[in-house]
C-alpha cells in the first residue's frame, strides 16, 4: 500500500524502495501506485518505453476478456485513444442487448494498465468499462452493477466488502513415467512429483506484473491419469483488495493462464468438474467487512467473529439459493456440489470446517509469538493479527460470472447486516461444529437447506429471491430475468439424476463446458 503525505529524503527513499519492490513495470518506472496513474503516466511510460501499441480489454457475458488492438500513429492519436475511447457492438458481447441499440462505448482505466507479457510488438494493455449512448454507464454492465452493489452496501450499512479470490484450475498434458504424483493426493506437492510447477511460477510473475495481488500458488489434490493424460490441479490465491479490483484481477489471471497453456501446447481448465470421483475445480471467495479502513470482523474484546461478521454470514446464507445463479452457471457445476467430496451441499457454516457453506479459516486469534518460538531470535511479530480474518464462501466455481458473483456477496452481505430479520439468531440456527459429512451426523443434515442441484433450480431460487436483488436499482428486473431464462434453458433438473455415475456421459459434459469462464 502508498500512502505519501510529505516528500522528505526519507520518504522519497523509502517510496523509491517500495517502487522497486512492486513488480508492475508501470509503478517502478513511474514510482507511484496504480491507483494514481493519470492519463499524463500513461502517455510518458509509452513514449519512454517505446510502447508500439494500446489493446482495450472488456469482458463479455462469456466472462472471458476481448481485445481490440490499436497501432500508435502520433501522440495525439494515443491522447485520442485514451481519453474519447472507442465504439464496439453491444449485442456480439451481451445477449441481453438488442442489435438495433447495440452501439457503446469503451472508456480505459488507467490504474488497471500493464504491459502485455506476450506480444513481439510493445504493447500496453488497458481494462475498460462500458458507456451507452448518451455517455452514462451501462446499467446491465456486471462491472457496473459491482459498482453499484459496493455503493449500496456502504450507504446502507457504513461498511466496505474487500474480497480475494482462490482460483483452481487443471492443467491437461502428456503423462510421464518418472516421479508419479500419488492418485488425488496432489496438495501442495513439490516438483518433480508435480510437472507444471514452472507454469503456476510463470503465471504468478505475469500476473503480478499486470498489478495482482497474489497471496500465493500450489498445488492442489487433484491429480490422476486418464489414459495417456496427466490432469494435474493448481491454485492461486490472491490478497484482500475492493471489490472491483478482486474480480479484474481474476479475469487477467484466467486470461494469462490460458495464454500459457496455449504456448506450452497443454491444456487449462477452470470447468467445476473434469471427471468423476475426483476433485473438483471450485472459485471459493474469501471476504472481510471494513469500516474507517480497518478490519471489523473479530470482536477484540471477546477474540471471536464480531457480531457483524456473523450478520454478513447470515446473509451469505439466507441468499446462498439464489447465489448459484452467479456462482454456478451450467450444467456442471451441480456434478462438483454433491455430498462427500468436499464441496458444499449443505447452507451452513463453521470454524475451519471444509463441509461448509461457509467457512471461518484458522485466524491468529491465538499465540502471536510463534515467529519467535520458531526464530529464538525475532520478537513477536508488530503486525495487527486481526486484520487477517475473513469468512470464505465456499460455493462458486470457475463458470461463474466474477462481477455479478462479487456484486451479489455484497448485495447478501447488505441483506444481513441491514435487512434480515433478526439474522444473529439465524447465525446461531445454521452453525455446525461437525463434519457433516459423517454418517452418525446426518440427523444434523436434516435440518439443513439444501443448495440447489441444477441450473434449473437456481433460476427457481432466483425467482424466490430477485426482489432483494433489485433493490436500491443495483439489478434490473430485465437483467435478473434474462438470467433465470439463461438457467432455465439448459433443462437440466434430472440431468444429474439421469446421468448417475455414467463417466462416458459425464466426459461427453465436461468437453462442452471445458472452456468455461
Amino acid at each position: 500500500m502508498f500512502a505519501v503525505l510529505y516528500r522528505t529524503p526519507n520518504l522519497i527513499f523509502h517510496m523509491k524502495f517500495y517502487a522497486e519492490m512492486n513488480p508492475n513495470p508501470l509503478v517502478q518506472y513511474l514510482n507511484k501506485p496504480a491507483s494514481e496513474f493519470t492519463l499524463q503516466d500513461i502517455i510518458k511510460y509509452v513514449e519512454d518505453n517505446n510502447i508500439e501499441m494500446i489493446n482495450f480489454r472488456y469482458v463479455g457475458w462469456d466472462g472471458r476478456l476481448k481485445t481490440l488492438n490499436f497501432i500508435i500513429n502520433s501522440r495525439e492519436h494515443l491522447e485520442t485513444i485514451l481519453t474519447m475511447g472507442e465504439r464496439v457492438d453491444g449485442s456480439s458481447l451481451f445477449s441481453f442487448i438488442e442489435a438495433g441499440s447495440s452501439d457503446l462505448y469503451v472508456i480505459p482505466k488507467y490504474r488497471t494498465a500493464f504491459v502485455n507479457p506476450f506480444t513481439d510488438i510493445p504493447t500496453l494493455d488497458i481494462l475498460c468499462s462500458y458507456f451507452n449512448k448518451d455517455g452514462e454507464p451501462l446499467e446491465s454492465s456486471p462491472e457496473y452493477i459491482l459498482r453499484k452493489a459496493d455503493r449500496a452496501l456502504k450507504e446502507q450499512t457504513g461498511y466496505t466488502l474487500e474480497a480475494m479470490g482462490e482460483l483452481e484450475y487443471y492443467v491437461i498434458s502428456p503423462k510421464e513415467d518418472l516421479f508419479r504424483a500419488v492418485d488425488q493426493r496432489g496438495y501442495h506437492e513439490s516438483t518433480p512429483f508435480t510437472k507444471w510447477e514452472h507454469l503456476r511460477s510463470e503465471a504468478m510473475e505475469a500476473i503480478a506484473q499486470a498489478g495482482g495481488q497474489i497471496k500465493y500458488g500450489h498445488s492442489e489434490v487433484g491429480s490422476f491419469i486418464v489414459g495417456d493424460d496427466l490432469y494435474e490441479q493448481n491454485e492461486l490465491e490472491f490478497l484482500p483488495c475492493p471489490l472491483e479490483s478482486a474480480a479484474e484481477q481474476l479475469l487477467v489471471a484466467k486470461w494469462i493462464l490460458r495464454s500459457l497453456a496455449y504456448k506450452y501446447g497443454v491444456r487449462i481448465s477452470f470447468a467445476p468438474k473434469i471427471t468423476i470421483g475426483k476433485a473438483g475445480s471450485g472459485m471459493h471467495v474469501h471476504t472481510r467487512l471494513m469500516k474507517d479502513g480497518k478490519n471489523v470482523m473479530i470482536d477484540p474484546a471477546k477474540v471471536r467473529l464480531s457480531d457483524p461478521a456473523r450478520k454478513m454470514i447470515a446473509g451469505f446464507l439466507e441468499l446462498a439459493p439464489s447465489l448459484t445463479s452467479f456462482g454456478n452457471i451450467n450444467p456442471t457445476s451441480y456434478f462438483r456440489l454433491v455430498p462427500h467430496q468436499e464441496a458444499p451441499t449443505n447452507i451452513c457454516w463453521g470454524d475451519r470446517n471444509r463441509s461448509v457453506l461457509v467457512r471461518v479459516p484458522l485466524g491468529w486469534t491465538g499465540n502471536v509469538n510463534m515467529v519467535h518460538m520458531a526464530n529464538p531470535l525475532e520478537e513477536a511479530p508488530k503486525a495487527s493479527f486481526y486484520d487477517k480474518q475473513t469468512v470464505e464462501y465456499r460455493g462458486a466455481d470457475g463458470s461463474a460470472d466474477v462481477y455479478l458473483l462479487l456484486a451479489a456477496l455484497a448485495v447478501a452481505a447488505r441483506h444481513g447486516l441491514a435487512e434480515m430479520k433478526d439474522p444473529l439468531a439465524y447465525a446461531e440456527k445454521t452453525y455446525v461444529d461437525v463434519n457433516i459429512f459423517h454418517e452418525e451426523h446426518k440427523d444434523r443434515v436434516k435440518d439443513l437447506a439444501q443448495l440447489p442441484d441444477s441450473c434449473w433450480k437456481s433460476a427457481e431460487a432466483m425467482e424466490k429471491q430477485k426482489h432483494i436483488y433489485l433493490k436500491y436499482g443495483i439489478f434490473s428486473e430485465g437483467m435478473i430475468n434474462w438470467i433465470i431464462r439463461y438457467l432455465k434453458s439448459f433443462n437440466d433438473q434430472t440431468l444429474r439424476r439421469d446421468i448417475g455415475n455414467d463417466e462416458t456421459e459425464i466426459i461427453k459434459l465436461v468437453e462442452r463446458y471445458f472452456d468455461c469462464g
